[in-house]
C-alpha cells in the first residue's frame, strides 16, 4: 500500500465544519459571545485605567515609588512584551491541548497577576505584575479568535469577529469613567483609589470565568486530533439547541464533507514552513496589517492623556471623560461597519478602513501643527479617525484567523500578534511617549505622522494582496494540514 493510500485509510470523512456553517442565527451563539467576546473588555478597562492613572500612581502618598514617564513608557512596554510573550507560548499549548482548556487557563492567569498589582508597592513590583498581566492577555487574543472563528458560521464570521474584538472600547470607556471617580481624593484617598481600579478588572473576570464554563471545545479543533466521537456529539448537540430556539428545520448543508487523518502535534518548524513556503503573501498581509494598528493602538491608549495633559493643560483627573468619547467612536467603528467586511467584501473594506484613517490622521496632524485645535477638537478628530481604524484594526485579527490552517491558527495569531505588537506595541508606546513628552508641537506631529503612514501602508498592502475571505469557509481558504484529499 502506496502512502497516499495508507493516509486515506487512517482519514475518516466528518462533515463539521459544513453543519456549524449552517446553523442560524441563535441564542446558542451569543453565549458563545457572552464567554469569549467580553474578555476584550477587561483588556480594554485594564490599559485604558493604567493610562489614565499614570499622573495619580506618580504623586507622593500614593503608596508606590513610581514616575509618570515609567507608568507610560517602561510598564506600558512590559505589559505589551508580556502579552508578546504570553502569546506565543498559550497559542503553542491551545494548537496541541486545544481551545477550551487555554482560553480558561488564560484567563486565570490574568486574574491572578491584576488581583496582585493592587498590592505594588515599588515600581519593580509592578512592573511584573504588568507584565504577567499581559502574559494572560496575550494568550487570550490566540485562543478565543481561534475558537470564535472555528464555532461561527461563515457568513456572519467577520461582522461577529470585529465586533468582538472592538468591545475591547467598551472596556476602556468603563475604564476611562471609572478613573474619573477614582481620581477624586473626595472618595478615595490617594494610596486607595489606583489599587481599587484593578479590582474591577477581577470581578468582571470572575463573572466571566464562570459563564465560559460552558463554552464548548472547538469541534474542528477536536476532529483533527482524532476526537471524531466528542466532536460530532458537541455539533449534534448544538443542533439541537438551535433547532429548538429558533424554532424551524435545520437548513441542508451545502459543503460537501472533508477527509481528515490524525496527526501528532506540530512543531514551530512546520509552522514556519508553512507561514514561508505555502503563504509568503498572506504572511506579508499579516505582518503589515498588525505593525500598523498595533503602533497606532498602543501609542494612543497608553499616551493619549500625556498629549490632553501636555498640550491642553487638561486635569490630570478629566483626562478620562475625553478618552470615553474616543472609546465610543472606537466601538461604534465595528459596530456599523463590520456587516460591510461579510457583504462589499474584506479586501476593499479593510484597505479602505486603514487608508481612510491614515489619510483623516494627517490631516489631524497639519491642524494640530498649525495650532487650530484645542482639547475638545482633538478629541472629535482622533474620534473620527480611530472610528475607520478601529474595524480595521479588528479584521487584522481576523484575517489571520481565517487564512491559514486550522492546526496552526492560533499559533498563527499568536505570531502575527507577537510580531506586530513588538514592532509597533512596544516601539509605539516609547516612540509615542518619548516625543509627546518633550512638549514640542513639531516632535507630537511627528510621532501622529509615523502613525498615520504606517496605517496607510498597510493599506495598501491590503488592496494588492488581500485575500477575497467573505463567506467562505475557512476550510476552503485554508485547508488543514490534516486533510486527505478526495479520491477521484
Amino acid at each position: 500500500m502506496s502512502a497516499p493510500q495508507r493516509q486515506s485509510a487512517m482519514a475518516v470523512e466528518t462533515a463539521v465544519p459544513g453543519r456549524l456553517d449552517r446553523l442560524p442565527w441563535s441564542p446558542w451563539h451569543w453565549r458563545i459571545l457572552i464567554g469569549l467576546g467580553t474578555v476584550w473588555i477587561l483588556d480594554g478597562l485594564e490599559v485604558t485605567v493604567v493610562g489614565n492613572l499614570a499622573a495619580r500612581l506618580a504623586e507622593p502618598g500614593s503608596g508606590i515609588a513610581i514616575t509618570t514617564a515609567q507608568v507610560t513608557t517602561t510598564a506600558a512596554a512590559l505589559y505589551v512584551a508580556g502579552a508578546c510573550c504570553g502569546a506565543l507560548f498559550f497559542g503553542w499549548l491551545t494548537d496541541r491541548l486545544g481551545r477550551k482548556k487555554l482560553f480558561m487557563i488564560t484567563l486565570a492567569v490574568y486574574l491572578a497577576a491584576t488581583a496582585v498589582t493592587a498590592f505594588s508597592w515599588t515600581a519593580w513590583f509592578f512592573f511584573l505584575c504588568r507584565f504577567f498581566t499581559g502574559f494572560g492577555i496575550g494568550g487570550e487574543y490566540a485562543a478565543i479568535n481561534s475558537a470564535i472563528d472555528e464555532l461561527i458560521p461563515a457568513r456572519v464570521r467577520g461582522r461577529i469577529d470585529l465586533i468582538v474584538n472592538g468591545s475591547f472600547w467598551i472596556g476602556a470607556a468603563i475604564g476611562a469613567f471609572a478613573s474619573i471617580a477614582l481620581l477624586n481624593t473626595s472618595l478615595f484617598a490617594t494610596d486607595v483609589g489606583w489599587r481599587l481600579a484593578f479590582g474591577i478588572g477581577v470581578v468582571l473576570g470572575l463573572v466571566i470565568l464562570l459563564v465560559r464554563r460552558h463554552v464548548p471545545e472547538s469541534p474542528r479543533w477536536l476532529i483533527t486530533h482524532g476526537r471524531r466521537r466528542q466532536a460530532e456529539k458537541i455539533v449534534a448537540e448544538a443542533e439541537r439547541i438551535v433547532e429548538r430556539e429558533t424554532g424551524g428545520p435545520l437548513p441542508p448543508v451545502d459543503e460537501p464533507p472533508i477527509r481528515i487523518r490524525r496527526r501528532g502535534p506540530i512543531g514551530f518548524v512546520t509552522i514556519g514552513r508553512t507561514l514561508v513556503s505555502h503563504y509568503p503573501r498572506r504572511t506579508v498581509l499579516g505582518l503589515a496589517l498588525f505593525i500598523g494598528q498595533s503602533f497606532l493602538y498602543n501609542s494612543v491608549t497608553f499616551g493619549y492623556a500625556a498629549i490632553l495633559t501636555t498640550f491642553f493643560d487638561v486635569p490630570a483627573g478629566d483626562t478620562g471623560y475625553y478618552f470615553a468619547v474616543i472609546a465610543v467612536g472606537n466601538f461604534l467603528g465595528p459596530l456599523l461597519l463590520g456587516h460591510l467586511f461579510d457583504s462589499v467584501g474584506r479586501r476593499p473594506m479593510i484597505a479602505g478602513t486603514y487608508i481612510g484613517s491614515g489619510v483623516l490622521l494627517f490631516g489631524t496632524a497639519w491642524l494640530f501643527q498649525r495650532g487650530s485645535l484645542d482639547a475638545t477638537t482633538m478629541t472629535a478628530c482622533w474620534t473620527v479617525v480611530l472610528f475607520f481604524a478601529s474595524a480595521g484594526a479588528s479584521a487584522a485579527y481576523l484575517t489571520v484567523s481565517e487564512i491559514f490552517p486550522l492546526e496552526t491558527r492560533a499559533l498563527c495569531i499568536a505570531f502575527f500578534y507577537a510580531v506586530g505588537t513588538a514592532a509597533g506595541g512596544i516601539s509605539g508606546p516609547l516612540l509615542f511617549n518619548g516625543l509627546v513628552s518633550s512638549g514640542r508641537v513639531g516632535d507630537a506631529t511627528l510621532a501622529f505622522c509615523i502613525g498615520a503612514g504606517l496605517m496607510t501602508l498597510a493599506g495598501l498592502v491590503e488592496a494588492l494582496i488581500g485575500v477575497k475571505a467573505e463567506r467562505r469557509s475557512l476550510e476552503s481558504l485554508a485547508a488543514p494540514l490534516s486533510q486527505v484529499p478526495t479520491e477521484p
